[in-house]
């Protein structure tokens, strides 16, 4: 099964969290704090939304930060997926 996404939603898959800190201190997994950066898995075509055209600006692979509190989590085969509005995604990481 797959998710397409439709008008200018985005599947994302968070990417893992840190387990070291940058001080070298190892985080148990409830401690971890989710990380706001995840992968683009799958992009809807855009299009009118609220009567304004839509151009998607991100596409499969890229890497994106996402707004903390932004989508709705789904479970589909055993994975978690974020959907996401484009305008919910914060940047592109190069």
């Amino acid at each position: 099964m797959k998710l397409i996404p439709l008008s200018d939603r985005v599947v994302l898959k968070q990417l893992e969290a840190e387990e070291t800190t940058k001080s070298g201190i190892i985080l148990t997994g409830s401690s971890q704090e989710k990380p706001q950066e995840a992968e683009v898995i799958a992009v809807g075509p855009g299009g009118m939304v609220d009567g304004k055209q839509v151009d998607m600006l991100v596409k499969e692979g890229d890497k994106v930060i996402y707004a903390r509190y932004g989508g709705n989590t789904v479970k589909l085969d055993g994975e978690e997926y974020i959907i996401v509005k484009q305008s919910d995604i914060l940047a592109i990481v190069e």
